[in-house]
């Protein structure tokens, strides 16, 4: 793992997965830990059909994220009262400190590209299990 700022240009290719606190295994993609990245993270999501989040938020660090395949929902807000779809195609901004909890409302597949301002991906993340029985099942 490196702590200084790198010095080449890197290229990785997907493989291995990590289990996110949010419910969710991710491809390993460009981190502090894989690439000595400083200010941001990115990496791949596969969501199964029905697959659901852990209710969360990531405190200090702000989410890109763009829809490749499927389609997916995603409440978000102090209580999770708002509700936004999203499809292939779409870009979706979440501010820090917004909690949100994505689910899998297809019958296929979601695919989507993530990058946040954290480099270390899960550093920020902070569960708020108070929130899950707030979405419905």
């Amino acid at each position: 793992m490196s702590t200084s700022m790198p010095t080449t240009c890197q290229k990785l290719r997907l493989g291995e997965t990590y289990e996110g606190k949010q419910g969710f295994s991710y491809f390993q993609g460009i981190a502090r830990e894989t690439t000595g990245s400083q200010a941001i993270c990115m990496h791949m999501l596969r969501i199964p059909p029905g697959g659901r989040a852990n209710a969360h938020m990531h405190e200090s660090h702000e989410t890109a994220i763009y829809v490749i395949e499927g389609e997916a929902i995603m409440y978000w807000g102090e209580k999770l009262e708002n509700l936004m779809e999203t499809n292939a195609g779409d870009l979706i901004y979440i501010p820090a400190g917004v909690p949100h909890l994505p689910i899998n409302s297809g019958s296929r597949e979601a695919v989507a590209v993530i990058a946040r301002t954290d480099p270390h991906e899960q550093e920020s993340v902070k569960l708020l299990p108070e929130l899950e029985d707030l979405v419905p099942q």
